[in-house]
């Protein structure tokens, strides 16, 4: 039987990295969900929760609040690694597992992981589930049993352990909070959806021989590839690379003034796709 209230979170990748596909990731989640069930809890992945509320607050919340938490550390994806070490500064009982390809961190390797074939093999994943099982029943009753229990933290001395405060609302204010939470998600949803539709923005004062594409933080042999297939567009006279930082990368475009610019606008469009910003 499930215990009462007791939920073991979850931490893990859901999306493709490090060659893992996403439907790989589907499995392990019920690979670790039916682990987390046998030893008596309910499974929450930390980015699940019914509130409306922003996902990053509810994942903190989650983080905090689960009484164990199982990570997956395969892959070693930087969200998976962030919210683990948010997890650790709570100090809360944390289980930490990895498949049989990826490395240890050194942060973290003063922690027992618990390892799993990459490939799923079938013999070897049951023997797995029933480790991680008994994992989380053993690690549940000694932290339940200790007043000092310490995940991570005992290791490097003695230290202030990180909590979130919190403090009774009345119904009033918890509605007026969520109503305030839902009316910014949809600005939010508001202005991406304008961000996407708009993909040419025009001055008034603009340049008729200049095209400016904003590309962001997109890799940048992606945008090197662009530079090498623009200048073959008719229409085209020059392309000029400029970083504005680190993470940010404008191309500059001068046109040759042989042919109308919104049709220099969308051949360029062509090549480089939807997906950035025009500023002309």
């Amino acid at each position: 039987m499930k215990k009462e209230n007791q939920t073991c979170g979850i931490v893990m990748p859901i999306s493709e990295i490090d060659g893992l596909s996403e439907a790989h990731w589907k499995e392990m989640l019920t690979i670790i969900s039916q682990s987390i069930e046998n030893a008596g809890f309910t499974p929450n992945l930390v980015s699940n929760s019914e509130d409306i509320g922003v996902i990053q607050k509810r994942i903190v919340q989650n983080l905090y609040e689960n009484p164990i938490l199982v990570c997956d550390v395969s892959g070693k994806n930087p969200n998976v690694m962030f919210e683990l070490g948010m997890r650790l500064a709570f100090d809360k009982p944390t289980i930490i597992i990895k498949d049989n390809k990826t490395s240890y961190s050194f942060d973290t390797s003063p922690i027992e992981h618990l390892e799993y074939p990459r490939d799923l093999r079938f013999s070897k994943i049951v023997e797995f589930k029933e480790k991680l099982t008994e994992k989380i029943k053993k690690t549940h009753e000694k932290a339940s049993k200790s007043d000092d229990y310490s995940t991570f933290l005992k290791h490097f001395g003695s230290f202030k352990v990180a909590k979130i405060d919190t403090e009774e609302v009345t119904k009033e204010d918890l509605i007026m909070d969520e109503i305030k939470s839902l009316r910014e998600m949809v600005l939010r949803s508001q202005r991406i959806s304008r961000r996407d539709q708009v993909s040419l923005f025009e001055s008034e004062k603009s340049d008729h021989n200049h095209i400016t594409i904003c590309f962001g933080d997109r890799p940048l042999d992606e945008i090197e590839k662009f530079i090498s297939q623009i200048p073959e567009i008719s229409g085209v006279k020059e392309v000029l690379l400029e970083n504005m930082s680190d993470d940010h990368t404008h191309l500059d475009i001068t046109l040759n003034g042989e042919i109308p610019k919104r049709i220099a606008k969308r051949r360029i469009q062509k090549v480089v796709g939807e997906n950035c910003e025009y500023i002309e």
